[in-house]
């Protein structure tokens, strides 16, 4: 999970070909659910573990449970109930809340489906498969692995009679799986340690060319450890084996009175991956380069979720307040917040911290009562009530009160009948006229927004695709002359047309009345166009926009064009980035002013990088 944002990035300056850079994603491969009846805390969500996934950093995680696919086909069926009650509007909030959360979290994280079998003589193995791979094909993959019909969703390590190791390595990997020896080094691991099986078993065990990979538990130990056994130096296994680490969790967290056992997490690999996919995983874990993996040595406690927020800084999804009082006008600004986020984006906002994370978080006193005062302030005074969820988070040993405003589909929402607010960038504003009358025009088109970023719908097996918004991407410009392009075109055809960036804004139109240059901006996040903005009455960025209109734009000729593209100005303060681009579309020049990097797409961070 990044801190700062626009610092982490998957592109390199070095390689300008359109082949995908590689970067470190963290996975953990083995991971139990409520469908494993050992499990330790059998009143843990589903979406539970994946937002514990999202707290602890991982990029990739696999559910296997024991003998069965019952816990993914549970997390699956939970997912598209949720989804055949939106598609007929039947969706309650809470219900609409969590197919969001699980639509967020799915798109951030690669949620694979597998199973931790039990093989002759009690040794386990994975079997890891794509996230696309049907429950009825897994279910009949056990069955062929003679797991009992009649204890196939029990969930149970115990299952008797079953197929052999080295039978159970050819049919996962033939079935299209990753075959990973679970725990190899520990209990019920096929490197045997402390069994009395000969050598020529322990050779077969971990020297097949259908295992893929060794799950070990000293993978980070300075001392003797498995990878170093299976390195190739040892006549008698002369196959390197790639050694990886999974938590084997079964519980949420780690257990404080037995350590030991695993939380989700709690034990992290680090793989090297040009994308986040399964073919990319699987090429790896099926490769022979073993320096694409390695232990990841990061905090053993949970991240500080709150903490993260803080050091991301105020952005326009999201807001910080040392208190909830109404003294010192903190409810006020609240409230203003809250109607903003509901007219434009949705976000989150945390109270009892401030901005700065140099600042400790003071915390909520009496969250109970506190939330409870808040509650009633919206309802009576935010028309119509938008829809928010509230809960607490500790941090640093205080508890914030934590605000989760949802883009609003019955817009616009006021203050007090008549204060109309929306977000722009990290600063809450009064709307101006043009604003409202968007905000109407989308509430009566029947519009709910989603927010900036959203990705494609889940890529949970047999769910029904539901169709994202986007932010529009149409063009108004002010119509500068420049030459044809040439760099963009071969053999008579045109190029691909590049998006522009999805932060910033666009002064499209400038007209001069009486003395005073009143301006159309176009506001890159939405599309919306915004009329007779002048330099006095703008916000921020509105305001340095056309501060540069003003003082006279780039004639195309003094641009220096990357084919039809162009870096015109960057401006850095503390650790934020802004940039000024420019884009040229045949006879017509765009230039965007305070581009950050969250907005960039494929197009234009080469160009940023290269700078």
């Amino acid at each position: 999970m990044a801190g700062k944002t626009g610092r982490k990035r998957g592109h390199t300056t070095a390689n300008k070909s359109s082949a995908p850079s590689r970067q470190w994603r963290r996975m953990d491969l083995h991971l139990h659910t409520p469908g494993s009846n050992d499990y330790q805390q059998m009143e843990v969500s589903y979406l539970d573990i994946l937002r514990q996934a999202e707290v602890r950093g991982l990029d990739i995680i696999a559910l296997t449970d024991h003998n069965t696919v019952a816990g993914f086909a549970a997390m699956k069926k939970e997912i598209e109930q949720l989804l055949w009650l939106e598609e007929r509007r039947r969706i309650e909030p809470d219900e609409k809340r969590r197919l969001d959360e699980y639509r967020r979290l799915l798109t951030k994280i690669l949620v694979l489906p597998g199973f931790e079998f039990t093989a002759t003589f009690g040794f386990h193995i994975l079997g890891i498969f794509p996230s696309e791979t049907s429950v009825s094909f897994l279910e009949h993959l056990l069955l062929t692995l003679k797991v009992p019909p009649q204890v196939l969703h029990q969930g149970s390590a115990l299952v008797g009679a079953t197929t052999d190791v080295l039978t159970a390595y050819r049919v996962i990997h033939e079935a299209g799986g990753i075959v990973i020896a679970a725990h190899a080094n520990s209990g019920n691991g096929v490197a045997m340690r402390g069994l009395d099986f000969g050598g020529q078993t322990r050779i077969a065990y971990t020297q097949d060319p259908y295992l893929h990979t060794l799950e070990v538990t000293d993978l980070d130990k300075r001392s003797y450890a498995t990878r170093r056994f299976f390195d190739g130096s040892k006549p008698e296994y002369p196959r390197p084996m790639r050694c990886i680490q999974g938590s084997d969790a079964h519980r949420l967290t780690r257990d404080p009175a037995q350590p030991k056992h695993l939380g989700v997490g709690d034990r992290v690999t680090e793989i090297l991956l040009p994308e986040l996919t399964f073919a990319a995983l699987a090429a790896v874990l099926k490769g022979n380069d073993l320096s694409l993996t390695r232990p990841y040595r990061g905090p053993a406690n949970p991240i500080d979720f709150v903490q993260l927020a803080q050091e991301e800084g105020e952005s326009i999804v999201q807001a910080f307040h040392p208190s909830l009082v109404q003294r010192g006008g903190h409810q006020d600004r609240i409230l203003q917040d809250i109607c903003a986020m509901a007219n434009t984006n949705g976000g989150a906002i945390y109270v009892g911290i401030s901005a700065d994370p140099k600042m400790k978080p003071e915390g909520v006193k009496d969250a109970d009562k506190a939330v409870e005062k808040l509650v009633t302030a919206v309802s009576n005074r935010i028309t119509p009530e938008p829809d928010i969820h509230i809960d607490t988070l500790p941090s640093r040993g205080a508890q914030i009160v934590r605000i989760t405003v949802q883009p609003g589909a019955d817009t616009p929402y006021a203050i007090d009948d008549n204060k109309f607010y929306v977000r722009d960038e990290a600063e809450t504003s009064v709307a101006v006229r043009d604003e409202i009358v968007r905000l109407v025009e989308r509430s009566l088109r029947q519009e709910t927004p989603e927010p900036i970023g959203v990705l494609p719908p889940l890529p949970i097996p047999g769910s029904q695709p539901v169709p994202v918004a986007q932010p529009r991407s149409g063009s108004l410009s002010t119509a500068e002359p420049v030459p044809a392009p040439t760099a963009s075109k071969a053999g008579g055809k045109a190029a691909k047309q590049i998006e522009p960036p999805r932060t910033g804004v666009e002064v499209v139109e400038s007209e001069k009345r009486q003395g005073t240059y009143y301006h159309t901006v176009r506001d890159l996040r939405n599309g919306n166009l915004i009329k007779n903005v002048t330099r006095s009455s703008a916000r921020k960025l509105w305001h340095y926009a056309i501060s540069q209109v003003e003082a006279g734009q780039p004639k195309p000729k003094e641009i220096k064009w990357q084919g039809d593209i162009a870096l015109i100005n960057k401006r850095e303060k503390d650790d934020n980035i802004w940039y000024d681009l420019a884009l040229r579309e045949g006879d017509t020049v765009h230039i965007y002013y305070g581009v950050t990097d969250s907005g960039l797409n494929d197009a234009w961070l080469p160009l940023i990088e290269a700078a």
